[in-house]
């Protein structure tokens, strides 16, 4: 599907115009609608975002090879989504509250996340490797989209205790046709909560092509159920990010729920046990390969004569940094115990639970030398 400025688009009957601030080439597009959200941008700004996207490109490459390595179970890449997942998250408030699916690195990773934390889950050394209430993000959620509901109840929350936080859902395209997620914004539209359902169409869910399961755009299904909704470039970090901040202010005011559809592309695979090249054409791949956010940042940059070795330089060595720990870290990480499995089920002792733990390790024990 085509990214183009609203500008130069004939928009169809229902279907809304896709937001592009930076074309591939690096230039600028004037947006009448969202330009405003772009004017406390600052260019050291614009450095940060380029060094967060390149250090988390960098973390999802030490994962996929620690995963080929043995040390993770399993990986869900995120190569090609970094400027929406860097540029939607650094739009937030610290206090509003995100709740992310299972590719979400980038957002868990900004809002404080240590790589080694976000990575022990997927190695299974850890149930949940964060607390979510010290960084305002939950943890990550496999079963797809029952996150947005989540979302939804907290937003409710918010509204009913007369706050002006906004909850965030993050989602993939296949999500949208899940139950859970049509009932969550459902629900955040009939009680006009403040929640940010934040789509990122990466044209895949799994081995499925996002045209078999949506006959039009994903946005328009969240404008079927009341929603404000944004359709955007998501491989464009300026237009990502002014979306975002006019959606969370839409929400934040009590203007109701709100949704955005960032369209991008998942590079890699699905997890680290799939095999994209059997239902995924080469050409395609080459096509987004030219829509890169990164490269699409760095040729801005030197449009507005910045000194982009040098923050290139400074990415570089955040990301080496970065690597260095993260390998460290998860190449010695001990294995958990049994009974951890059973801690934390219950906020209080809970016989049942004390019961089948008892029952795990007395079956453990039976295989202990050797019998």
């Amino acid at each position: 599907m085509p990214i183009v400025s609203t500008q130069h688009m004939d928009v169809a009957a229902g279907c809304l115009p896709t937001h592009q601030l930076l074309n591939v080439d690096g230039k600028r597009i004037p947006d009448e609608e969202l330009d405003h959200h772009l004017k406390e941008l600052k260019e050291a700004d614009l450095a940060d975002f380029l060094r967060d996207m390149i250090v988390l490109r960098r973390m999802d490459n030490e994962a996929t090879a620690l995963q080929r390595q043995g040390q993770l179970g399993l990986w869900a890449p995120l190569l090609g989504q970094e400027a929406a997942q860097i540029g939607s998250v650094r739009a937030t408030e610290n206090d509003d509250f995100i709740f992310p699916s299972y590719r979400e690195h980038g957002v868990a990773w900004a809002r404080g996340v240590q790589a080694e934390d976000l990575l022990s889950v997927w190695r299974g050394a850890q149930a949940s490797g964060w607390d979510p209430n010290e960084v305002n993000i939950a943890c990550q959620q496999i079963v797809i989209g029952s996150q947005a509901l989540h979302a939804a109840g907290y937003g409710m929350g918010i509204k009913f205790d007369g706050g002006k936080q906004v909850s965030v859902a993050y989602f993939g395209d296949g999500a949208t046709s899940q139950g859970d997620v049509n009932e969550a914004m459902i629900f955040a539209a009939s009680y006009q909560a403040p929640v940010l359902f934040f789509c990122q169409n990466n044209q895949w869910a799994i081995s499925e092509p996002v045209a078999l399961q949506s006959r039009t755009q994903i946005a328009d299904r969240a404008h079927g159920f009341g929603l404000k909704t944004w359709r955007v470039d998501g491989n464009d970090i300026l237009a990502v990010y002014a979306a975002t901040k006019a959606a969370l202010a839409h929400a934040r005011h009590g203007l109701g729920p709100t949704f955005i559809e960032a369209v991008t592309y998942r590079m890699g695979s699905h997890t680290t046990a799939d095999d994209p090249t059997r239902y995924r054409k080469a050409e395609q791949l080459e096509e987004w390969k030219a829509k890169d956010p990164i490269d699409r940042l760095v040729k801005y940059l030197h449009e507005l004569g910045a000194d982009v070795q040098s923050y290139q330089q400074r990415a570089e060595n955040a990301a080496d940094d970065m690597a260095a720990k993260l390998r460290a870290a998860i190449t010695s990480m001990e294995d958990p115990q049994a009974e951890e499995l059973f801690t934390n089920v219950y906020a209080e002792e809970h016989e049942p639970t004390q019961r089948s733990a008892k029952q795990y390790l007395d079956y453990l024990a039976d295989f202990e030398g050797g019998e």
